[in-house]
């Protein structure tokens, strides 16, 4: 077949630069061609349109890259609002980087010339690089409650989204849809969209603020005449103080550029244009004509085989959702709209098993963006396949089959939405060439509409071997929310897919007391230490610096542990999931299933939930793990063993669930360290320094430890937690989970021979540790044994977090108890020597009452 004229031969080329505006180039700037494609349509008013290469609309895309743009756009947003400096140089030149390198992935891909395992290879790469980056931006976040953001369907609803969430701002997006009863509290006009009336739907009547800011988000600026226009009709309803337009691209002239400052003067507010990139389109005079010629000549749909019977669609029944035509508060801006990690988990069950060589696509309907983009993310992280993610959409372009053109293959069908405009074709481009489709409609979408001979389901059916269609119903604004899991980077400052977590985000609850206040409550008023925080520690850079030491002396010894413990797990379960025990685990199952990764290419699921001396291990959680997983695949996962209360009370509550619940999960309890003597799945039981017990939550992905408090976790909800994103200078828990996974190539071979040299005897539980704290209980007189921690990490934890009495240590030279020491040190406490200690140390915590506990108060 020749090859077909090229953008380039019709006269059609992007210019990056901002000389059509006669500004300066925008140093922050990426390459307009790394955004967007050039395509063609049959449109008198325009024949061209650009294609985004990071949206997840057109071109299915690597959720994470999209993702990523809107992370970027918002930060850039951010810096404008509040004078900052989060997207600064050195961030544009990482995103230019991610952006050039899906840019190859793509030559590639279109060229055929890499072999399958260079593909996937590219795909995982670039997946890790874009939510490194934008967990790095998220942890620069600051929050805007006072600011609107306004999303423009239906290519910018999940951007708008992005840019809300990177905000912290209150959300709505405008709307083609016409929801039964729905008031419409304004509408404009877009003038040359291919459709172009649209309407607002607020919930709230409030919705506008005033003398506020209002931030305005689209894919592209061609001529801001859409901008300009909402601007003007939203400034006569409510007057604000600043008006912020936030495109991808921004493609406007000089009198373009003019007429938004002349609007600005007209209305005595500021209007600021912000853009990823800046440039524009030349245009030859007879594109009209050219264009069609070309599309009548060759555009082509296809392949689509109609005579062939289409596959049946599978039916994956889900949570409701929520959706944000209707707008959504910035105090629930940055949760799920569902519970997310719950479907990935679903669909990884019925598509599986699933490997890198497995080819998903999650595709959205129209306006229904952001919720199925962030699904395909969640499915890529549960999964280990190449999920990408689009959404169809109402727009003809022109489909070629070449490479020089963006839109390759493509199948109509008909509406299946109430819209204004009234029922018309849909289409959904490049969904050729997919092991799998999964349709994720708008909640509340009847299977009849998607059914019928021109209907989504049989044109998907015609052009894939499995469709999947995840049904949720409609969650109405005022409905109580399901359990839904957090991820990074809008809970913890860990990337996405190294963690899920089973909690509550408790931001702004009132939860933190004072240590000796704490104490008396736990110990005289019968609370539990749960129902409260204590003030997180700030290390000083003299403590930061012992841990630095301990880290350098201690990563291979860690990550042997942890490859031991992976490997353990590994041989005694068909696909395990790790649950760690938030939040002394949580950087254990991190490192665990980065070894599984990295040593084995297995992807296992890493959860994290809370469990409770006293109450036991959340009910939610166990709950949600079942209805998502096999209970006989899971297995906990924490820091080390103490005395094994923890061990025991994992047991209790498993115990009493299988009674309450009927559905039994194995004790099993996977740590680095058992000096306890409590669990098989060990790596160690040598009481050795684990780094990240010296620090709280600046090794724990700046989560809070968890709370149970029935104020703030009621029956039916996750236990809770905070994130202290106030110290995100002074995080280390990716460095941390880096600096011991560079460590697992020098150690695997001493890990493959502890295993193999293992024996069930040798590890065998006997619970040595109790008997060393009956006998520091006998000898120091102390009849609460809650009150005698064991071991490097629960002694650690009671300077941290308690009214310590005094610490016991083996040798007071033993540079694992540095930290310790000067804990114990800056804090007042007695260091004692007990040479014959079977731990390397104890911490005591004072009953009350005494003169020491009166005198800290």
């Amino acid at each position: 077949m020749s090859r077909l004229p090229t953008p380039t031969d019709l006269g059609i080329e992007l210019e990056d630069g901002e000389r059509h505006a006669g500004r300066t180039q925008d140093p922050l700037a990426v390459p307009l061609a790394d955004l967007v494609r050039l395509a063609l349509r049959r449109n008198p008013k325009r024949a061209h349109l650009l294609v985004s290469t990071v949206l997840a609309k057109h071109v299915p895309t690597v959720p994470a890259v999209a993702l990523l743009a809107g992370e970027a756009l918002g930060a850039r947003v951010a810096d404008a609002l509040d004078d900052g400096h989060r997207f600064d140089a050195p961030t544009a030149a990482r995103l230019r980087d991610v952006l050039g390198a899906q840019t190859s992935m793509r030559r590639a891909e279109d060229a055929r010339d890499a072999q399958d395992h260079d593909g996937l290879d590219r795909a995982t790469a670039l997946s890790r690089a874009a939510d490194a980056l934008r967990t790095d931006l998220a942890a620069r976040r600051t929050d805007h409650p006072d600011t609107l953001v306004l999303g423009f369907a239906e290519t910018a609803t999940a951007l708008g989204a992005a840019v809300a969430e990177a905000l912290g701002a209150d959300h709505l997006h405008s709307t083609r849809l016409d929801p039964p009863g729905a008031v419409a509290a304004t509408g404009f006009d877009e003038a040359h969209s291919h459709a172009t009336t649209h309407r607002l739907l607020p919930a709230d009547p409030a919705w506008l603020p005033t003398d506020g800011t209002v931030v305005l988000v689209d894919d592209e600026l061609s001529t801001g005449a859409t901008a300009r226009a909402t601007i003007r009709a939203l400034h006569a309803l409510a007057p604000q103080r600043r008006w912020v337009v936030a495109s991808l691209v921004d493609l406007r002239s000089a009198a373009d550029v003019a007429a938004t400052d002349a609007l600005a003067a007209e209305l005595g507010a500021t209007v600021t244009v912000l853009a990823l990139a800046r440039g524009g389109v030349h245009l030859p005079d007879d594109l009209v004509t050219t264009a069609a010629a070309l599309v009548d000549a060759h555009a082509a749909l296809g392949p689509v085989h109609a005579d062939v019977p289409p596959v049946a669609a599978e039916f994956l029944p889900a949570p409701p959702t929520a959706v944000d035509r209707f707008g959504v508060p910035a105090a629930a801006v940055r949760r799920p709209r569902t519970d997310v990690e719950g479907i990935a988990a679903d669909l990884a069950r019925v598509l599986g098993p699933l490997d890198p060589t497995d080819r998903v696509l999650v595709l959205g309907t129209e306006e229904h963006m952001h919720t199925p983009l962030v699904i395909a993310a969640a499915l890529r992280a549960a999964s280990g396949a190449d999920v990408r993610s689009s959404t169809t959409t109402r727009s003809p372009v022109a489909v070629f089959a070449d490479p020089a053109w963006p839109i390759r293959s493509g199948v109509a069908h008909r509406s299946h939405d109430r819209t204004v405009d009234g029922p018309g074709p849909r289409y959904a481009y490049n969904v050729h060439g997919f092991d799998a489709v999964v349709l994720v409609p708008e909640p509340g979408t009847e299977r009849s509409a998607l059914a019928g001979p021109d209907g989504l389901l049989p044109a998907l059916g015609r052009v894939a071997p499995r469709v999947v269609v995840v049904e949720s119903p409609l969650r109405a604004v005022s409905d109580e929310p399901v359990p839904t899991p957090l991820t990074g980077p809008s809970f913890g400052s860990y990337e996405p897919d190294e963690v899920t977590w089973l909690l509550q985000d408790l931001a702004g609850a009132p939860l933190e007391a004072d240590t000796a206040s704490r104490e008396r409550a736990v110990q005289l008023e019968g609370a539990n230490y749960a129902e409260s925080l204590p003030v997180e520690y700030t290390p000083s850079e003299e403590y930061e610096a012992l841990y630095r030491s301990a880290l350098d002396r201690s990563a291979a010894r860690i990550a042997e542990a942890v490859g031991i413990v992976t490997e353990l797990v590994l041989r005694g379960r068909r696909r395990p999931v790790l649950v760690s025990l938030a939040r002394a685990g949580t950087p254990v199952g991190v490192l665990m299933r980065r070894w599984a990764r990295e040593r084995h290419g297995t992807v296992l699921p890493h959860l994290t939930a809370s469990i409770v001396r006293g109450v036991g291990i959340d009910e939610t959680a166990l709950r949600w793990l079942a209805a998502h997983h096999d209970p006989e695949d899971v297995v906990f996962v924490d820091g080390w063993t103490g005395k094994g209360a923890i061990t025991r009370e994992l047991t209790a509550a498993l115990d009493r669930f299988a009674e309450s619940d009927g559905i039994r999960f194995r004790d099993d309890l996977a740590v680095l360290a058992d000096p306890a003597g409590c669990t098989p799945l060990h790596g160690t039981r040598e009481d050795f320094l684990v780094p990240s017990a010296c620090l709280n939550s600046t090794v724990s992905g700046l989560v809070s430890r968890t709370v149970y408090n029935r104020r703030w976790t009621p029956e039916g909800t996750f236990h809770g937690a905070k994130q202290y994103r106030e110290l995100g200078a002074r995080d280390r828990s990716r460095p941390y989970v880096d600096a011991v996974a560079a460590r697992f190539a020098e150690v695997a071979d001493r890990v493959e021979a502890a295993v193999a040299a293992d024996s069930a005897s040798t590890r065998a539980p006997d619970w040595r540790g109790m008997r060393t704290v009956q006998e520091v209980g006998a000898t120091y007189g102390i009849d609460d044994l809650h009150l005698v921690k064991p071991g490097i990490g629960e002694t650690t934890r009671v300077l941290l977090r308690r009214v310590p009495w005094q610490v016991l240590v083996r040798d007071p030279d033993d540079p694992d108890v540095a930290h310790v020491v000067a804990l114990a040190t800056e804090r007042g406490v007695p260091v004692v020597h007990e040479p014959d200690l079977a731990y390397r140390c104890v911490g005591l915590i004072h009953p009350l009452g005494s003169r020491v506990v009166e005198a800290t108060a």
